[in-house]
């Protein structure tokens, strides 16, 4: 239904609820008791009891029946809706809008309008206008001990339901205004909170760089020895030298970028060092790659009409390689890289042929520190955190970044997407 695609975001607790239904009914209990055997108004007795054990029946039913937790928008209106019909249904038996406790119809509307979608609190506001307007000239004489009915003059008779209706829009108004200026304060702490907590995990991340740009440190040197004994003695096999010097050269580059890192563990390298268009940019980092993967990369720009060139972002370029690397180091066979662009939009769409990612942690990706059930069972690390750290850094700047799997082929789909004047501002 479409009337709550805008409200499915709001929940009410269950156990709050039904605490606060609890306190409604035994008051009604103790009124309905006291008015009829210590006051001796005489009304329909048997019939408010009925009523009263219906809102009883219904409380049971979300206590023992109602699995959740948390009552949707649409079960929340349900039952406020039973709330205010049958608390109708017992001023209706009680005197009508005479009765004093009639004020107590306003509650439902105004406890809704600061827990549930906004379009929720407007029907309950409506179905309370419409339950004052009922009962101030539908409703069964409430007669007192001495025989007489009890009357009011017409005066105060229709500024009742009048005062009600009023009380009701202002109450239901301030309410709502209150409530959303609280959920966008508890919103914007919870995304500090996020930030915070990402900040954080990106700094842990650069001492453990630190960390272990001092412990590689060794073993790299030991393999650079090795690598230049091979090449003296292998300096006359043509078709190894090549594959051994390469190795050297990646050898000398991870030596650098760990020195690097040892001494600032957020130090830039100097990969890309000019502006470019974003499909100039996925050429660069798709053949650093190409130098030491026989992976085939398949890149798509036939959607890409934004000549526009960015300005070196250090961020952006660390997030598309982290992917691109991860979907280097999971495909069987293929990475298929797609750019969509326009004026307003920039979208960067990397599949891979692999086995995607598992079911079991699907709905936390992005988290650091990820490790599927699978892989506990296989004792794999899986960290998870190249993606972390790409999401992280291409999310700081303004990206918006999916990971699923992908519907078209058998491995992971990372959507990244820019609106253009966001993108380029960087």
């Amino acid at each position: 239904m479409k009337f709550f695609e805008t409200s499915k975001y709001y929940t009410l607790k269950k156990s709050t609820y039904i605490n606060l239904r609890w306190i409604g009914i035994f008051g009604q209990l103790f009124s309905v008791y006291f008015v009829f055997f210590f006051l001796k108004f005489k009304f329909d007795f048997i019939n408010a009891n009925l009523i009263i054990f219906l809102g009883i029946l219904s409380n049971f039913y979300l206590i023992f029946i109602y699995q959740k937790t948390q009552l949707s928008d649409r079960s929340a209106l349900l039952f406020l809706l039973i709330d205010i019909f049958q608390l109708g249904i017992l001023l209706y038996l009680t005197g009508g809008i005479v009765n004093p406790f009639v004020i107590f119809l306003l509650i439902p509307s105004i406890f809704s309008s600061s827990n549930l979608g906004t379009r929720t609190n407007l029907l309950l506001v409506l179905t309370t206008i419409l339950t004052i307007i009922f009962l101030t000239f539908y409703s069964k004489g409430l007669p007192s001990p001495l025989g007489d009915h009890f009357h009011v003059s017409p005066y105060y008779f229709y500024s009742v339901p009048i005062a009600l209706i009023i009380a009701c829009v202002f109450l239901n108004y301030f309410a709502i205004i209150f409530g959303s200026e609280s959920r966008l304060r508890k919103d914007a702490l919870k995304k500090m909170e996020e930030v915070m907590a990402k900040e954080h995990e990106m700094l842990s991340l650069g001492g453990q760089a630190a960390a272990a740009a001092h412990s590689l440190g060794t073993p790299l040197s030991t393999i650079k020895l090795i690598t230049n004994e091979l090449l003296k003695q292998l300096k006359d096999r043509k078709e190894v030298i090549q594959d051994i010097k390469l190795l050297s050269s990646q050898i000398e580059r991870c030596n650098q970028i760990l020195k690097k890192l040892s001494l600032n563990p957020n130090q830039e390298d100097d990969f890309i060092d000019e502006d470019l268009t974003m499909k100039d940019y996925i050429k660069e980092i798709v053949a650093s790659f190409k130098e030491t993967s026989k992976k085939d990369f398949i890149l798509n720009f036939d959607q890409d009409s934004n000549r526009k060139k960015l300005s070196k972002s250090i961020e952006i370029i660390y997030g598309l390689r982290n992917f691109i690397g991860n979907a280097n180091k999971f495909c069987f066979k293929k990475v298929f890289i797609t750019l969509k662009s326009n004026n307003e939009f920039t979208e960067i769409s990397i599949e891979d042929d692999g086995n995607g990612f598992p079911n079991d942690v699907i709905s936390k990706i992005g988290e650091p520190y990820l490790k599927s059930l699978k892989e506990r069972k296989k004792d794999k690390i899986g960290l998870g955190l190249g993606v972390f750290i790409g999401k992280t850094l291409l999310e700081k700047n303004f990206a918006s970044v999916k990971c699923k799997n992908s519907k078209i082929r058998s491995g992971a789909e990372i959507v990244i997407s820019w609106r253009n004047k966001e993108l380029f501002k960087i």
